[in-house]
């Protein structure tokens, strides 16, 4: 085939593939319709409802029919409301209210979806369970659109938390359009067979798309095989989905006779799955709902000799292969396409292509079993037994990852003895005792906490008791006791009956609830006791049994070991709340082993104070590269010694251009491995000697070379050791001191005696040699040999790398973070300064932070979508002594830790289940300058008002809606020479405030109202005028009642507060002029008249920076802005300070020369540092880490005294400040940005 058509053909296929996944998708454009709002009221159901003005059928979207909403009857966690939407529908989003004009609403809930109305599934996202946050108020309107929609006939809110002053209210709407599709039922005895023409198929591609729900574990989803033995299947396995290429026993070529590849879990949950198979040449595409799994068939496709038939929900003649007994699937299928052929469609319409085995049908049959999740180990079943009689039967099924937990319990009848069934090191156990005296420990069953549905049968008969585990008789246990076992009035299931664990019944005697046997953490489905399945709808509407803690109609486990968050290889296994990963022998530790325990070069080992041996080193460290063996000189300057295959002196003769002579040199890493630690070094180099007689490196009647090398860039080199790439020399050449002057290497001369061309090779980006070609040793007493020494090289370039911030204009400049799962720094500092932040970067509301909080205290801070948190290290002697200090911090979805100098590190456990990726779109936290001109306003808001708009999400704002603050730290700097002023203002929704400002005489005054039913707390620093137009530094720190105000850094206050410690349902934070209507105090609303004339610089308030917010995120952030607003550098420049020019150093993404005076794109110029001194960065941030934003600040004010004469209506240091502002905006412009 030629190129040309080859492309052609090529693109056909993708635009195929395109096209075929824009249909097997569903409906993508405009599916935004309200799906609930024409509903009629009987599809409209709930748990209970307080009364009939209150029923479901009043929960329409902004509706004030009967009391504007629907309310349960108790406000507790088993209520929901629940939509039938008459047939299947794709859901794209969802919005809530609560009841019209009350005191009623849901402030978080779970949203639930089922096709049947039984066995729901709770939506998740981020691979992770995700409450969604709700109202704040009866009627405003919160709108989420669903990250992946949902296909559902029926949707179901199930209430968290609502409004701790009223009661569960909700009025809600669905959004989406109809979803159509075509459906198939298999009855595990049938399939259906498609063949297709033998004409029409292309070898070029083949793409294969289905959606399947089961209750089984195992069976065939499709099969396609040959003559020979050859076949391809796609098999569900104990919950998993396999993909088999097998190439038959009869082949004679080299390749591996088999692929297997397994993706998915879970699989047999009874929900839909949707599965794709893409083949283009020997590329293979397989991927089951969102996790893909790519590979190169290597050629095993061209060997493939199938039959033109396809075969969907079994094997159509079992053994046809000659290995094939595998069950046939039971369940359905939904929109089966095969190159863009609807396979159902073609069987309804019972075209001649499809034939059937078995029966089939088109549609979906539902199962009407009814799980049930026992959350956690106080969840329990309580249901009734028949008291007295002579013989006990019970079955049921569970699945759990847990290896401990009790199952069942009950007393003995007439008897004060009993029996536990639980789980113990993954197996089932049976315990009878009476008081004092253990009767029997019997056990049946092996690994059954692996995730699979297990069947448990347990009988007794008076002195005769019998355990089956999965039908297995022969692992089935039987056994007489001396016990006589009587059926019980009651069963426990979970936590034990006459025993309890910790989850007792509110009623009865509980002087007996304890036990040594866990609770159960799992699933349970088709319980039955004494051959009587037990109605779960009844237990469900309290009519039959009781229980707590259980989610009734649903499985809820997942596998939190997909995707494997483990890295580096590490094992992962979980138990129901969370996943371990196993570490041993990946080189890496920590909860995901992300961290290496090896050091990326022999020069950080020899700053540990090793001595010269065998090390292994991580070139990239916490990267995907592993740890390889090396050998450490450090006798004098620090070698690394990477040793190859052959090193000894090896002889060539009889070597030709037809028949040459070559050498393959394998190292003790891998080429990336080599690569990362050439590019770790500072120089690396190879000796490369060549020794000849008669035999010459390049020929001078054509020019072509007779030997060459080729090193890790794979490509041809000819010039040799003690040269460069640019000549096609040796070393006497670039000397000048080969044996014939008209050669530039010895061995050209051709002499019949031995010389040699002996050299370093040098250039690192061709290192190391990894082959040699001789082709000049077949003529008469022609002869060579060769020596390749090993890769040595020195230095560090990360390790020795230090950056000196001595005035407040210089800072780095760092790509953006991505470490959305996994991220690690660690770096050297020192400093005299007593706080500052040494590392920032920001999302919209995802941030990370480390900082220097205190002079004997460092705290890592972040959010990733759960609330701010903190892991803080405090020494006990301080950290600003000038001396160098190590910082290493990391961040995974298990944990956070923080580690400085010695001490030991800290941990901060993530919650199980919430959200685990961090998302930052900033360069670097950036200090931010503004002038703010006459009635200008920036307002943060916290708190969002929640209109009722599209594609916004109200989850950001909506976690301060509740939010208590016990702690805040604000700084600011700030330039005016107006009086009274405004600073900052933060208001909360309980008319509580905070605001700083400049009174009449200009000393600073700090306002706390933190209790609405008195007066604020006022506190005045006896400090001079700062209205002097020189910059001013001001830290707040507040932690309950303790107040600590520091100006300058070198005045300290504390103060005590009395209003209150707590700074409730914080609103929005104001600079410059407050517009809404507030209840302030006096001198507060005097400060706001004026507003705020004149420079702010690096505002924060906690981890929010509203100037950065403003002027960089404007239309994204929270933000309104009134008024003159503009950027400026004069929180950066003060007065004597005003010819001064950034120095910004900024590592980007991209390699080559020093660049000097080329801008970053998109950076800002105004930035700022605040703590000094010098820091030695050594940064290992890797997996999705592109870079990182380090800056270190040392804060320093210096006050001018210069002032400028203005016009006769200013006064003379407002004009003076005018005039500055002006030239240091003109001095900005010049600024140079220097590139490394």
């Amino acid at each position: 085939m030629d190129s040309v058509t080859e492309i052609f053909l090529k693109l056909l296929f993708l635009i195929s593939v395109r096209n075929w996944n824009m249909v097997v998708a569903g409906n993508k454009y405009n599916c935004d319709d309200q799906l609930v709002s024409g509903l009629p009221q009987s599809s409209f159901s709930s748990s209970s409802e307080l009364s009939s003005s209150h029923s479901p059928g009043f929960a329409r979207l902004n509706r004030r029919e009967g009391a504007g909403g629907w309310s349960p009857f108790v406000s507790n966690k088993y209520q929901w409301l629940q939509v039938d939407l008459g047939e299947r529908a794709e859901i794209t989003a969802v919005a809530t209210q609560g009841g019209y004009g009350s005191s009623d609403w849901v402030t978080s809930y779970l949203l639930m979806f089922s096709d049947s109305g039984r066995n729901w599934k709770q939506y998740r996202q981020e691979e992770s369970t995700w409450a969604f946050s709700g109202n704040t108020n009866a009627d405003s309107v919160v709108y989420y659109k669903l990250q992946h929609s949902i296909k559902a006939r029926f949707i179901r809110f199930v209430p968290l938390d609502w409004n701790p002053n009223g009661r569960i209210g909700m009025r809600i709407e669905a959004y989406g359009c109809m979803y159509r599709s075509e459906v198939v039922g298999f009855d595990g005895k049938s399939c259906l067979i498609y063949t297709f023409n033998q004409k029409l198929m292309s070898t070029l591609k083949d793409v294969i798309s289905l959606k399947f729900k089961t209750m089984q574990s195992d069976g065939i989803l499709l099969h396609r095989e040959g003559q020979n033995g050859d076949h391809i299947t796609l098999e569900l396995l104990k919950g998993k989905l396999s993909l088999l290429i097998n190439l038959g026993d009869d082949k004679t070529h080299s390749s591996n006779t088999q692929i297997n590849i397994t993706l998915g879990s879970l699989l047999d949950d009874q929900h839909w799955h949707s599965v794709l198979i893409e083949h283009f040449n020997n590329q293979v595409n397989f991927t089951v709902d969102k996790h893909t799994h790519h590979f190169h068939a290597k050629g095993e496709f061209n060997y493939l000799d199938l039959d033109y038939e396809l075969s969907f929900g079994g094997i159509p003649v079992p053994g046809k292969s000659g290995a094939l007994s595998r069950r046939n699937f039971h369940g359905c299928f939904e929109n089966i396409y095969y190159n863009g052929v609807s396979i159902i469609d073609l069987a309804r319409r019972h075209r001649s292509q499809i034939s059937f085995v078995g029966n089939i049908s088109f549609l979906c049959l539902e199962p009407q079993v009814i799980p049930v999740t026992f959350l956690s180990s106080r969840s329990y079943l309580a249901l009734p037994g028949t008291s007295g009689q002579e013989e006990v039967s019970i079955s049921f099924q569970f699945r759990t990852w847990n290896k401990e937990g009790l199952l069942l319990s009950s007393k003995v009848h007439r008897s004060s003895g009993g029996f536990l069934l639980y789980l113990s090191d993954g197996k089932v156990k049976i315990n009878l005792h009476k008081p004092g005296k253990t009767l029997s420990d019997i056990s049946a069953g092996a690994g059954l906490n692996n995730g699979q549905w297990h069947s448990v049968f347990f009988s007794a008969k008076r002195n005769r008791i019998s355990l089956i585990v999965d039908n297995d008789m022969t692992s089935s246990v039987h056994a007489s006791i001396s016990l006589q076992i009587y059926s019980a009035d009651t069963f426990y299931f979970g936590a034990p009956g006459f025993m309890f664990l910790s989850g007792c019944p509110n009623s009865g005697n509980n002087s007996e609830c304890k036990t040594s046997f866990g609770g159960f953490q799992g699933c349970m489905r088709l319980i039955s006791i004494g051959n009587k399945a037990v109605d779960m709808n009844s237990v469900q509407k309290n009519i039959f049994g009781n229980f707590s803690n259980l989610q009734i109609d649903l499985c809820g486990i997942i596998d939190r070991c997909l995707p494997n968050y483990c890295e580096h290889g590490g094992e992962c296994s979980q138990t129901w709340n969370s996943f371990y990963c196993n570490c041993t022998n990946t080189g890496y530790k920590g909860a995901t082993c992300h961290y290496p325990i090896y050091e990326q070069s022999c020069e950080a080992y020899k700053h540990r104070g090793n001595t010269s041996g065998f090390y292994n080193i991580d070139s990239d460290g916490s990267g995907p590269l592993g740890p390889f063996l090396v050998y450490c000189n450090m006798t004098d300057a620090t070698w690394t010694i990477i040793q190859h295959n052959n090193t000894n002196l090896t002889r060539v003769k009889s070597a030709n251009r037809e028949n040459p002579h070559t050498v393959f040199f394998k190292y003790s890493a891998s080429l990336d491995q080599l690569q990362a630690a050439i590019n770790h070094a500072e120089h690396c180099e190879q000796e490369l000697a060549y020794h000849c007689k008669k035999s010459r490196l390049l020929d001078k009647t054509d020019g072509l070379p007779l030997s060459w090398w080729i090193g890790r860039t794979n490509e041809t080199q000819t010039y040799w050791g003690g040269s460069s790439p640019t000549v096609q020399k040796c070393a006497c050449g670039i000397e000048g001191s080969c044996i014939e002057s008209q050669h530039y290497c010895n061995c050209d001369a051709d002499r019949n005696e031995w010389t040699n061309d002996t050299g370093f090779l040098s250039y690192k980006e061709h290192l190391p040699v990894t082959e040699i070609v001789i082709t000049d040793t077949d003529r008469p007493n022609s002869e060579a040999a060769y020596r390749l020494g090993p890769l040595l090289c020195r230095g560090d370039r990360a390790f020795w790398n230090s950056a000196s911030f001595n005035t407040e204009t210089s800072y780095l400049h760092f790509p953006t973070l991505h470490g959305e799962l996994s991220a690690d720094v660690s770096f050297f500092f020192k400093t005299t300064a007593s706080s500052g932040v040494f590392l920032e970067n920001l999302g919209i509301q995802d941030f990370i932070r480390i900082e220097l909080y205190s002079p004997s205290e460092v705290i890592f801070s972040f959010d990733v979508g759960n609330g701010p948190s903190e892991v803080t290290v405090q020494s006990l002697t301080s950290l600003n002594d000038n001396q160098w200090h190590y910082v290493k911090a990391e961040r995974n979805i298990k944990d956070a830790s923080l580690q400085v100098d010695q001490l030991p590190q800290k941990f901060h456990a993530a919650p199980p289940d919430g959200h685990i990726r961090l998302q930052l779109n900033s360069q670097l936290f950036v200090e931010i300058s503004a002038y703010f001109g006459t009635g200008s306003s920036v307002i943060y808001n916290f708190q969002e008002y929640y209109t009722f708009t599209k594609n916004s999400s109200s989850h950001a704002s909506s976690f301060y809606a509740d939010m208590t603050l016990s702690r805040e730290t604000i700084t600011l700097a700030f330039r005016t020479t107006r009086t009274p002023s405004l600073l900052l203002y933060v208001s909360s929704f309980y008319k509580e405030y905070l605001s700083v400002i400049l009174t009449r005489n200009g000393s600073l005054q700090i306002r706390y109202k933190l209790d609405s039913h008195q007066d604020p707390d006022v506190f005045t620093t006896n400090f001079k005028s700062m209205a002097d137009g020189q910059l001013h530094h001001v830290k707040i720190d507040r932690e309950e009642e303790m107040l600590l105000v520091e100006v300058n850094q070198n005045e300290r206050m504390k103060f005590i507060l009395s209003s209150g410690t707590e700074f409730n349902a914080i609103k929005s934070l104001i600079l410059g002029k407050i517009l809404e209507n507030s209840d302030v105090d006096e001198e507060t609303m005097k400060a706001s008249s004026q507003g705020f004339i004149g420079c702010l610089s690096s505002v924060q308030f906690n981890h929010i920076a509203p100037l950065k917010s403003a002027l960089h995120h404007g239309s994204s952030a929270p933000i309104i802005v009134k008024g003159r607003f503009t950027e400026s550098s004069c929180g950066t420049l003060t007065g004597t300070d005003s010819t001064l020019s950034e120095t910004t150093h900024s590592f980007a993404d991209h390699s080559g020369p020093i660049d000097e005076g080329e801008p970053l794109n998109n950076a800002s110029r105004n930035d700022s540092a605040i703590i000094g001194g010098v820091i030695a960065v050594v940064i290992f941030i890797v997996l999705c880490i592109t870079a990182i934003a380090i800056r270190i600040y040392k804060k320093k004010s210096i006050y001018s005294k210069n002032e400028t004469k203005g016009s006769e209506n200013e006064d003379s240091a407002e004009s003076a400040l005018k005039s500055e502002l002006s030239t240091q905006n003109t001095a900005s412009e010049n600024q140079k940005e220097y590139f490394f």
